[in-house]
């Protein structure tokens, strides 16, 4: 049974999430939870709160064990993109891109429906 969780709009950048969703792809769901609640980053708290989501929905919604559950699948897609404006030296403004993210982590415990 495979279930999964999507946070949409994520206020964090796609390039930097990456690099913490790449610790627990394929690892089993307790121990990712481990995994990012030891790594000290912005992107491993909301992976973790999306993370536990796909957790609870396994198991309330379709009677998975915890303990069975492994990250089958983790990714992340780039979301919008707001543009903010700032001045710079010399009567100039910069554009400054606040880049989001679409965080999505499926949990699998090997079973078919």
């Amino acid at each position: 049974m495979e279930t999964y969780a999507i946070h949409k709009n994520a206020m964090v950048a796609p390039r930097k999430a990456r690099l913490t969703l790449d610790l627990i792809r394929g690892k089993k769901a307790t121990d990712a939870v481990g995994i990012l609640k030891n790594t000290n980053t912005k992107s491993s708290r909301l992976i973790l709160k999306v993370l536990e989501s796909a957790m609870a929905n396994a198991v309330n919604n379709f009677g998975a064990k915890e303990s069975d559950l492994v990250v089958s699948e983790c990714y992340i897609n780039p979301g919008v993109v707001y543009k903010r404006y700032k001045p710079a030296s010399h009567s100039h403004i910069d554009r400054r891109d606040k880049r989001t993210s679409h965080i999505t982590v499926k949990v699998s415990d090997g079973k078919e429906a």
